[in-house]
């Protein structure tokens, strides 16, 4: 990945993951964080695997970022941009919507 490309990805990326890792960590704890997305086989969801890998990417330094870790965090800026998108009206608070954001690492209401 091109030096230019890392640069947007990573801005997007900081811009679009308001949750510190502290606070990724709580929430994915919660039971409200595992049961929201799509889940496999019963197992753990897309977005709260990812929410894992995001809290590793929040506490790496920026000069140890593979092109693997620019690849995920372009994968959660796309996420996160398409789910905004799909905002459902009224009050969000404590909405699966909501919810499966936070698993990405962004909070709405922030």
């Amino acid at each position: 990945m091109a030096g230019e490309e890392r640069e947007e990805t990573w801005s997007d990326f900081r811009e679009l993951v308001n949750m510190s890792p502290a606070a990724l960590e709580k929430w994915l704890a919660s039971e409200e964080s595992r049961s929201a997305g799509r889940h496999t086989d019963g197992g753990e969801s897309t977005g709260h695997a990812s929410g894992r890998r995001i809290v590793e990417l929040l506490r790496t330094r920026r000069s140890d970022l593979t092109d693997d870790d620019y690849g995920h965090m372009r994968k959660v800026v796309g996420y996160v941009r398409r789910h905004l998108a799909q905002r459902p009206s009224g009050d969000v608070r404590d909405t699966r919507w909501r919810h499966s954001l936070m698993n990405w690492g962004h909070d709405p209401l922030a």
